[in-house]
């Protein structure tokens, strides 16, 4: 069974900002799960690091934005618009908004999320 871990800001995550910070090491992996933290949630956009066990994934659904993906570690199989994406750490690849889009981790897989909000 494929299990999801949210964990959001809290008071004591303000020791993230105004310093440097290893993103790989913000989300630890979980067995069997899709593990993310919100890193940045604001009207302008957000900013979630996510981390996924070998065979994990998000099913396919899209989003009213563009969002971008920074692999930070591993590997995953991209799916937009039923084209298949591979995409490996140091990469970067942009969804385009209202295009149908999964993501599935070939090998454990971290990821940054980036999704800018446009009027």
């Amino acid at each position: 069974m494929t299990e999801s871990i949210q964990s959001d800001l809290s008071k004591a995550d303000v020791e993230l900002t105004a310093q440097a910070q290893d993103l790989t090491s913000l989300v630890e992996y979980a067995k069997n799960s899709v593990v993310s933290r919100t890193i940045t949630d604001k009207t302008a956009g957000t900013v979630t690091v996510f981390a996924f066990d070998a065979g994990q994934g998000l099913s396919e659904h899209q989003a009213p934005f563009d969002a971008t993906v920074v692999v930070l570690d591993g590997a995953a199989c991209i799916t937009i618009g039923g084209e298949e994406v591979r995409a490996r750490a140091g990469q970067i690849v942009i969804m385009p908004a209202n295009v149908p889009h999964a993501v599935r981790a070939e090998e454990p897989f971290k990821m940054m999320l980036i999704m800018i909000k446009q009027e």
